[in-house]
């Protein structure tokens, strides 16, 4: 199963200006294109910040929410709440018949399916700003290596960086 984490961030790599900051900053076609993307995988993973940003499930997909707790319930199949660790979520869905999971944020979560080597693409779209602090892509104990494997405009303000996984830092797979 596919993992790939889809993000959008400022010019100085912030994904937001706090934690509650409501990605309405990112431009129509990077909505688009994040609409596409998670439609296109069917789940789409986040945490319960990110989820409580959004404000309710994702429509057209299955939103699986990691939460440590225990009065978050999950409702039907669209919305699923879970304390289980990344490798049983991503089997779980494997089982259900998904061939790729899109990982949405925050950088806690990110940062979690990152240091099991579980996200194979990054998939970050530039947009037109810059915040000076803010919330980042990864906590600071991340690191990956990455190969470029296109970078998409996705209008006149905002370009989408593909890049696939190669494993930690200075990985032997270049």
């Amino acid at each position: 199963m596919k993992t790939i984490l889809l993000m959008a961030q400022s010019l100085d790599g912030k994904t937001a200006r706090h934690a509650n900051h409501f990605p309405d900053w990112t431009g129509t076609a990077d909505k688009r294109f994040f609409a596409r993307r998670t439609r296109t995988a069917g789940v789409v993973i986040m945490g319960s910040r990110t989820f409580d940003t959004l404000g309710k499930p994702l429509a057209g997909r299955k939103n699986v929410v990691l939460s440590r707790n225990p009065a978050r319930q999950s409702r039907g199949d669209h919305l699923v709440i879970t304390d289980q660790p990344p490798e049983a979520i991503l089997a779980a869905l494997a089982a259900e018949g998904f061939q790729e999971a899109v990982l949405a944020g925050g950088a806690t979560i990110n940062s979690l399916f990152a240091r099991r080597g579980l996200i194979d693409e990054i998939l970050v779209t530039l947009a037109p700003y810059v915040f000076g602090r803010g919330v980042s892509l990864f906590d600071d104990d991340v690191a990956l290596d990455l190969k470029l494997l296109k970078a998409e405009p996705l209008d006149d303000d905002c370009i989408c960086l593909h890049y696939r996984v190669l494993g930690g830092p200075l990985s032997a797979a270049r």
